[in-house]
């Protein structure tokens, strides 16, 4: 019985967190008490061993550009937000978070990260598409139903040449990797 009570007491306790509102976190969707919380960012540098903020391709990402992640999870619920400055105008961006930190290579953050492993989608997966304004900024906000795996959680943000692909063979295709962000605890 105990057992039973401490578990319903969790479920309403998850309940009630995930009602309350801020500024950052709308009702609904802010992440519950029990967490993990993971951000990186900052000015867009040439592949490096050890560089955090990456551009691939600086025509897509010029130099200049920068972009900030942060990735917050409890025990039921995921919120994701990218913001990037400095991007070519008006245009749409595919990003998500990958698996393996950045690295030299476009192809050292390794896949997407995803909730179960299953066939890439937005249920289970964290895509953060985003259309530059003007100015080449934009922030994108992606919120799941599921909790970051605490033994594997996300390593970083890839930002994609072209948006992302949602039907089909090629679900959850965006093109070449543009700009790599690693993610660290916080």
């Amino acid at each position: 019985m105990r057992i039973i009570g401490a578990l319903v007491a969790v479920g309403l306790l998850s309940t009630a967190c995930s009602q309350q509102a801020d500024a950052t976190h709308p009702a609904g969707h802010a992440p519950d008490a029990v967490g993990i919380r993971l951000s990186g960012g900052g000015t867009l540098t040439a592949p490096a061993p050890k560089a955090v903020a990456i551009a691939y391709d600086t025509t897509l990402a010029p130099s200049g550009a920068s972009a900030e992640i942060t990735a917050e999870s409890g025990a039921v619920l995921a919120t994701s937000t990218a913001t990037v400055r400095g991007f070519l105008p008006h245009r749409t961006y595919g990003a998500h978070l990958h698996a393996n930190p950045c690295g030299p290579k476009p192809e050292d953050a390794g896949p997407h990260y995803q909730h179960t492993h299953a066939h890439p989608s937005a249920d289970n997966e964290v895509w953060l598409d985003f259309t530059t304004d003007a100015q080449g900024a934009a922030t994108a906000i992606a919120r799941q139903d599921w909790a970051f795996r605490p033994d594997k959680p996300p390593q970083s943000l890839v930002i994609h040449a072209e948006p992302t692909r949602t039907a089909g063979t090629d679900a959850g295709t965006a093109g070449p990797r543009v700009a790599c962000i690693t993610l660290t605890e916080r």
